[in-house]
């Protein structure tokens, strides 16, 4: 009996062992690279505010707040919508003329690590444009931002009346976002 009592107190200490041992490890690949361990991007930002200025057709735009409370800078890369077939990424910036213009930016909006970013008229924005049906104040549209790690984030944005948020294309000639042509490509607000 004695022997046989000798046997559970090894493998007590054993298995004690073994599970002392599987606390210690981590979920870092062998090659020392821990991002399986980090979450998608899509999981860890936040929007708040988010809205659409309502319009008949044409061009409108998405403004909000896009939150970021990682330790890390996560850029929007794209922005999709099913009430238009072309978005961009819109940055307002003063021309050689010193007139205020919107324009594509370049490598997308970065949301810095623990910060934020607000999308605003006359500021950044998402421009969505080629809007065939109306938009009207109350309806709901949904954007999905794809981020720089490939992951996608939905947000739905309720569209409202503004008289503001005309800003114009960069360029010669355009269409401001309430449809109409104007070739001065100036800030309309």
């Amino acid at each position: 009996m004695n022997n046989t009592l000798n046997k559970f107190r090894i493998l007590a200490v054993l298995a004690a062992g073994a599970l002392a041992l599987t606390g210690c490890s981590t979920t870092a690949s062998s090659d020392g690279d821990d991002t399986a361990a980090v979450e998608s991007a899509a999981t860890t930002l936040t929007t708040s505010d988010m809205w659409v200025k309502a319009v008949d057709g044409g061009m409108t735009a998405a403004f909000g707040m896009i939150e970021n409370p990682t330790d890390r800078d996560i850029t929007v890369v794209s922005v999709s919508t099913s009430v238009s077939d072309m978005t961009e990424l819109h940055e307002t910036v003063e021309n050689d003329a010193g007139e205020m213009v919107m324009r594509p930016i370049d490598g997308g909006f970065v949301i810095p690590a623990g910060g934020s970013l607000m999308l605003e008229p006359g500021g950044n924005h998402i421009m969505i444009m080629g809007v065939t049906d109306p938009i009207l104040a109350g309806d709901d549209v949904t954007l999905t931002l794809t981020l720089d790690d490939g992951s996608t984030l939905e947000v739905t944005a309720p569209a409202k009346d503004y008289s503001g948020a005309n800003e114009n294309y960069e360029g010669g000639s355009g269409t401001n976002m309430d449809g109409d042509m104007d070739g001065d490509m100036e800030m309309n607000e």
